[in-house]
C-alpha cells in the first residue's frame, strides 16, 4: 500500500525488499522497547522450588498456580535450574505418544518412589542449563531468544546473582502494547 502511493517505480527485488522490511522491523522493536528494561515489566511474584522439592508438590504449584515454568533455587535465591511442563512431560515418556494413558504415566511418576526409598524430586528432572538476564538488560535484547531459541521463560537476576523476577512470552507481548513512547 505504501510503495502504490509512493507513486514512482521502483527497482529492489524481493530479496532486499524482504531483507529491507525485517530491518525496519527491528528497528520498529528497538524504538518501542528502548530504554525499557527487564525490571520494569518482570514479574516480581516469584513462585520457586529446590532441588529437593517433590515432584508432586512442584507439580501441584504448577497446577494450582497456572504457570508452565519454576525457577529452581539454592538457599541464597541462586538459579540452579528450571522444571517446566515440558520438563515433566519428558519424565513421564509422554512426548510424542498422545494423550492416551498420560494419567496413568503422570501419576506413575509423581508417586514413583527413587532407588533411596524417597519420592522423586525436582533436581531429577529440572533443566540445568537456564538462560537468565539481567534486570538492567535492555528488554529489546531478549526479543531474539523468545522469538528464536524456543524460550517461553527467562529468569532476572539482580547484580549478586539472586533472582528477582521472570519474564514470559506474555510479559513481552503485554509491553509492546503497554510500553510508553520513549522521549523524542
Amino acid at each position: 500500500a505504501v510503495l502504490a502511493r509512493y507513486n514512482q517505480v521502483l527497482d529492489v527485488s524481493r530479496d532486499d525488499l524482504q531483507a529491507l522490511l525485517e530491518q525496519m522491523k527491528w528497528q520498529a522493536y528497538q524504538r518501542k522497547l528502548a530504554g525499557i528494561r527487564c525490571a520494569d515489566i518482570m514479574s516480581r511474584d516469584l513462585v520457586t522450588v529446590t532441588h529437593s522439592t517433590p515432584l508432586e508438590q512442584a507439580w501441584t504449584l504448577l497446577r494450582e498456580r497456572r504457570i508452565k515454568a519454576l525457577p529452581v533455587v539454592d538457599a541464597d535465591f541462586r538459579v540452579l535450574g528450571i522444571v517446566t511442563l515440558a520438563d515433566f512431560m519428558r519424565a513421564a515418556e509422554l512426548q510424542g505418544r498422545g494423550y492416551q494413558g498420560m494419567h496413568t504415566r503422570l501419576r506413575k511418576l509423581l508417586g514413583a518412589i527413587g532407588v533411596s526409598g524417597q519420592p522423586p524430586v525436582v533436581g531429577q528432572i529440572m533443566t540445568r542449563q537456564v538462560r537468565v538476564a539481567s534486570e538492567q538488560r535492555y528488554l529489546v535484547d531478549l526479543v531474539p531468544l523468545f522469538g528464536g531459541t524456543g524460550h517461553h521463560h527467562i529468569p532476572i537476576i539482580a547484580d549478586d546473582g539472586r533472582l528477582t523476577g521472570i519474564i514470559t512470552q506474555s510479559d513481552m507481548v503485554a509491553a509492546l502494547f503497554e510500553s510508553p513512547k520513549p522521549p523524542n
